[in-house]
């Protein structure tokens, strides 16, 4: 299982942005390890030059055996998306405990276990790419998402300040922060009026981006120089107001 590109490793594979991702890296020829709780969804793909693992991103021990086990086969990993998410949306006083923790676990959690996964061999090689996913939620709070505006706010403070500290290492941190996307992000939220009064605010922008295209502009991040990063890419529809 040789391949004469380096592998590319995504969190979250199986539905969204990590989907498309999966399927846009591996059309081009590069070699993928594909994560998610979903395993049947990503055997499903049967992708060339794939790895489906069944992974929780909650789980380092799982994450990081994933990893060593794809490179085995592929070489190190270049290229991290650090893409695992949940969004279930609910008013703070009404939203259930468990769905507050698992948004810290995943969402911000999730990312760090990632970047703990790969980053010491990228420093040591002077080589590598880490593309968190963010969200313009982790710029400006909103209704309905106090903890996942926190757990996203997170995610954007970790990855500044660890490109900062491996500034000078070659290494590349950038974050992409898209606006709504017309994903499966809201499965999970228990409240259907609110589910209703969001995908109301989806048509009136056509739904917002696709995932597909969210995957297009993470290619084009990754396929430039080395020496060239975008630090933070916000994106949006361009009749969303934020």
């Amino acid at each position: 299982m040789k391949n004469n590109k380096p592998l590319i490793a995504i969190t979250g594979a199986s539905s969204g942005i990590g989907l498309e991702c999966a399927k846009l890296f591996s059309q081009k020829g590069f070699p993928v390890l594909l994560m998610a709780r979903r395993l049947e969804i990503l055997q499903s793909l049967n992708l060339p030059n794939s790895i489906c693992s069944k992974v929780d991103v909650r789980n380092f021990d799982e994450l990081s055996k994933a990893i060593k086990d794809a490179e085995i086969d592929f070489g190190p990993v270049e290229l991290l998306i650090n893409n695992a998410g949940i969004m279930p949306i609910d008013w703070y006083l009404k939203q259930d405990r468990q769905e507050k923790m698992d948004m810290i676990d995943i969402n911000l959690k999730g990312i760090i276990n990632g970047m703990d996964a790969v980053l010491p061999k990228m420093v040591e090689n002077h080589l590598g790419t880490i593309i968190n996913v963010g969200s313009v939620a982790g710029r400006w709070t909103s209704d309905w998402r106090a903890v996942y505006n926190a757990s996203k706010f997170g995610v954007h403070a970790v990855s500044e300040a660890v490109r900062r500290e491996v500034s000078g290492s070659g290494v590349r941190i950038s974050i992409i922060a898209p606006a709504i996307v017309d994903s499966n992000l809201l499965d999970t939220s228990k409240n259907p009026e609110l589910v209703l009064q969001y995908k109301n605010i989806k048509k009136e922008i056509n739904n917002g981006l696709t995932s597909a295209e969210i995957a297009d502009q993470i290619y084009y991040m990754y396929q430039l120089p080395q020496h060239v990063c975008i630090k933070e890419l916000v994106i949006s529809h361009v009749n969303q107001k934020i």
